[in-house]
């Protein structure tokens, strides 16, 4: 029986997702667990795993293609089997589904010239060319057509007019092989595509970007700089990590720390707290941290929510888990949208200082560096001590100078009397 495969819906807040790539075509053998395709939020890439035993009998979009979610993408089912009723697209001019294709009798020899005709590339598919495939041949001077299909229903993509070019063919001296025509020289163009290689943006990337622009080029933002001696929080880590061999408690990090310091000072600087809406800001009751993750993907920024209500144990698990999450690509999008103020780490790195940007419409972010050596003199004697440095961005339209800075000393102190925060 012909079932078909349903776009899911990853979080109540998405409302469509764009198709990464299918691992899986028409005439395909499909087993339990296979991956049958990826597809990608603003936020976050998903594969689709298949749920039944079947063969592939049609996909109904093409990668790239944008598709609201509980859409109808796919059907799996018997060879021969009718999936019409599950076309997302009845009525469309041009049907993209294409049936397995059923076994037939063998053809008849063709002539050796019909032969020779379909060594040609293109003859492997069906001659359809997508229209970004189409620019791209224009742009790099090369016949789309020579290129070998590995798009859904046999069709020219993108990427095979530039594995075209990275081989160094080109169009004249293919169609010669084909029309008779004196070959031309290798276009300069396609000679000089092997010096380099496209990545195509993710969708993730696009987003990073689009918001990243949006940040820069309509807020008003001033990075302060300090430091604060970290001897007091890497003394509590030693406890509480000799402490964890004994007790059921997690791995205690200096992140988890900050998290937890900046979320019970946040508090007191609502305008830190909030939102910026233009003719508004919306100060929220509640810490809700964004926490700056590294990923194969990009930069993901989930949410700890009410991370002022929590305690340091539940900051540690539910951070790391939140990571995790994203790391792994299984991440809510609910989960990274919410937050109220951002923290990022570039501390593991040796960064010493650094302009973060901020999170719009969000007010602040902060960014945490690495621990270095300074120098200071206690009672007439020069020591040195561990120092951390802090670099908090603000929104000058939202804050000003003096106010960003009291929050910097404030979360200083708290951390240098970290014991002490906890008591409170």
């Amino acid at each position: 029986m012909a079932t078909p495969v349903i776009l899911p819906r990853q979080g109540q807040s998405v409302e469509s997702c764009i198709i990464g790539e299918w691992h899986k075509k028409p005439g395909d053998t499909v087993k339990v667990g296979d991956i049958l395709f990826t597809y990608e939020t603003d936020k976050a890439t998903f594969e689709e795993e298949a749920k039944l035993d079947g063969t592939m009998l049609a996909v109904f979009f093409e990668e790239g293609d944008d598709v609201p979610c509980l859409t109808n993408v796919a059907v799996i089912g018997n060879p021969g089997e009718s999936f019409g009723e599950f076309d997302p697209r009845t009525g469309a001019n041009e049907a993209r589904a294409q049936e397995a294709p059923a076994e037939k009798a063998e053809p008849e020899a063709a002539p050796a010239v019909k032969a020779e005709a379909s060594a040609s590339p293109a003859a492997s598919g069906t001659g359809a060319i997508s229209p970004r495939a189409r620019l791209t041949g224009e742009r790099m001077k090369i016949d789309p057509s020579l290129a070998a299909s590995t798009g859904p229903h046999g069709r020219v993509i993108e990427r095979d007019v530039i594995r075209l070019a990275q081989e160094g063919r080109n169009t004249a001296s293919e169609a010669s092989v084909h029309t008779g025509a004196p070959a031309a020289q290798p276009a300069a163009s396609v000679a000089a595509a092997s010096e380099f290689e496209d990545v195509k943006l993710t969708n993730i990337r696009k987003i990073i970007a689009k918001s990243m622009h949006q940040s820069l080029s309509t807020m008003a933002q001033l990075t302060n700089n300090t430091s604060f001696d970290t001897t007091n929080i890497s003394a509590f880590r030693k406890q509480v990590k000799a402490a964890a061999e004994k007790m059921d408690l997690p791995k205690i990090t200096i992140n988890d720390i900050i998290l937890f310091a900046v979320s019970r000072v946040l508090k007191n600087h609502k305008d830190l707290n909030a939102h910026f809406l233009d003719d508004k800001i919306r100060c929220f009751k509640h810490v809700h941290l964004g926490i700056a993750v590294d990923t194969p993907r990009g930069l993901m920024v989930p949410t700890l929510f009410n991370a002022d209500t929590k305690s340091l144990k539940e900051i540690s698990i539910e951070a790391k888990a939140l990571a995790k999450a994203c790391q792994e690509g299984n991440i809510s999008p609910d989960l990274l949208t919410g937050g109220t103020f951002t923290i990022s780490n570039l501390g593991t790195f040796g960064i010493e200082s650094f302009t973060p940007v901020i999170n719009p419409p969000q007010t602040g972010i902060l960014g945490v560096n690495g621990i270095t050596e300074r120098v200071r003199t206690v009672n007439g004697t020069i020591t040195t001590y561990p120092a951390m440095g802090l670099s908090l961005t603000y929104d000058h339209r939202a804050v000003d100078g003096a106010p960003a800075s009291r929050f910097l000393m404030e979360l200083k102190d708290a951390l240098e009397n970290f014991t002490t925060l906890l008591i409170g």
